[in-house]
């Protein structure tokens, strides 16, 4: 179905918070009929927008208009009487409810009802999961979902209660290249029965598969807004971060000297007979499909958790890794994937996540020396651009990309041989994500062994000289940054990989 008429017009949009301009003069417009990306870099101004179309802030100036009609939406309510509805990377679901008490709940609370029937309630929300194609059992417990099957109970919700925009935020962050591929198809759907649908999101290969347009928010203000094919790979990356960014493949000096050797590393259940080799100024890659082992591999060599049998050998010498502690006194260091959970501690300060696996480093005389602390992480600060007006504010108060730099500073103040990062860029924005791949090749380059472990095939194609690629625990082939990203992928299933080069 091709878009029609504009479900949804915003002119001059502006809304500030103390003396911070979160949106200066935003103009917006989506139709029926159409899937519309919202792109910018973490702190553009994309949250701020979503929560006044829905209600939730008030602009400071600007109108809006819904179905040609000037409206003011006052409340969340507001909004979605109108049909708009957001769907944010909580999906506000009740995990203690089921899929059909879900998807009829807000609907009940909208109309005021007293009392649930709950066979018609079942029954429409079968009707909505018919709807867009989707298939989940109504009486199951949401908490027994996974997080794509909570995504999709959230959208029938949306359409449960009559919307006519779908706002989905960040709906890609947590989810598989195959649930990717189902969300994209009930989003046409969706697009195919007439609904406007809103994508918010940075990720530049995501975007360019499944909108049909693309409006840019740079610090605020509207940048671009135009038709998919009006933008190719250049343009949307100058107009998402006000400049040009190189796309070069890294191609380190050629150096025999060998860094890390592994050999016939085994762990029972996790991987077996894993080798390999890192030269001096290699970047190297593991990658595999989720389940396939290589996050494993990572963990063994940080000791989370240690390999039954094998050998590491770093810098020509041998070491044992049973344990985190053994790896950090042997100089390596792990970047973990979930960095919230794993690698911060969100609620202090950007320097005591600096310096919080270099502790004992700053203790002499019986006290911590805070000067020291402070003008190191100041120093990391400074080098690795991080975004901050001072070394004081909790790290909570940083964007994504800002957080991981942060990550990567406090282990490099522990002055690793050996750097491992698991996932490195997953949910950083395109220019923080350019900065990181920097930082990194500006460490290999330096003699600092660097492993990224991923499966973003263009990630490891750009910054990797070497992967090496795992299925079902084994290491099944080695190749080099010339390969192709569709041999990669067949790589990772197992395909064409019955030899080891």
């Amino acid at each position: 179905m091709e878009a029609t008429n504009t479900f949804l017009k915003l002119n001059g949009i502006r809304k500030s918070f103390g003396g911070v301009k979160a949106l200066k003069g935003v103009d917006f417009e989506i139709k029926s009929g159409e899937i519309h990306c919202l792109a910018g870099e973490n702190g553009c101004g994309k949250s701020t927008l979503i929560k006044v179309i829905s209600g939730v802030y008030k602009p400071d100036q600007g109108e809006i208009f819904v179905e040609g009609k000037k409206v003011e939406i006052a409340k969340p309510l507001d909004a979605i009487k109108m049909g708009i509805q957001v769907i944010y990377q909580d999906f506000a679901v009740f995990p203690n409810l089921s899929v059909a008490e879900n998807i009829s709940m807000n609907r009940l609370f909208v109309e005021g009802k007293q009392t649930v029937n709950w066979k018609q309630s079942k029954e429409m929300a079968l009707e909505s999961m018919k709807t867009i194609g989707a298939n989940v059992d109504p009486n199951i417990l949401l908490e027994r979902l996974s997080v794509a099957n909570k995504q999709i109970v959230a959208i029938c919700r949306a359409i449960f209660n009559d919307a006519k925009l779908i706002i989905l935020d960040e709906p890609t962050t947590a989810l598989t290249a195959r649930e990717i591929d189902k969300l994209f198809a009930v989003m046409r759907n969706l697009k195919e029965k007439g609904l406007a649908v809103m994508l918010v999101n940075h990720k530049l290969d995501e975007i360019f598969e499944i909108a049909d347009r693309i409006t840019v928010l740079r610090n605020g203000e509207t940048i671009s807004s135009d038709v998919k094919e009006a933008y190719n790979k250049e343009r949307f990356i100058h107009d998402l971060t006000g400049h040009d960014i190189e796309d070069v493949k890294y191609e380190p000096e050629p150096n025999d000297e060998v860094i890390l050797r592994v050999e016939g590393l085994n762990r029972k259940d996790a991987f077996s007979d894993v080798s390999f080799t890192m030269n001096k100024g290699d970047i190297l890659g593991i990658t595999g499909l989720l389940g396939s082992g290589r996050g494993e591999i990572g963990d063994a060599l940080f000791g989370i958790a240690p390999a039954d049998s094998g050998k590491i050998i770093l810098n020509g010498k041998e070491i044992k890794i049973g344990s985190i502690d053994d790896a950090i006194d042997n100089k390596i260091a792990y970047v973990p994937e979930d960095r919230l959970t794993q690698g911060l501690f969100l609620e202090r300060s950007i320097l005591d996540n600096t310096i919080a696996a270099s502790l004992k480093d700053y203790f002499a005389r019986g006290r911590m020396d805070d000067g020291a602390m402070e003008q190191a992480a100041d120093g990391w600060v400074s080098k690795l651009r991080v975004a901050t007006p001072s070394v004081e504010p909790p790290i909570s108060t940083l964007s994504g990309g800002n957080q991981q730099k942060v990550v990567i500073a406090k282990w490099l103040n522990t002055n690793p041989k050996l750097i491992v990062l698991n996932g490195p860029t997953v949910g950083v924005d395109i220019g923080s994500k350019s900065e990181i791949h920097a930082i990194l090749r500006d460490l290999a380059q330096r003699g600092i062994g660097v492993i990224i472990i991923s499966d973003d095939l263009p990630e490891l194609i750009h910054n990797c000289n070497k992967m090496i690629v795992v299925f079902d625990g084994r290491v099944i082939k080695t190749v080099d940054n010339s390969i192709d990203e569709t041999t990669l992928a067949n790589l990772l299933s197992g395909k064409e990989g019955d030899a080891q080069s």
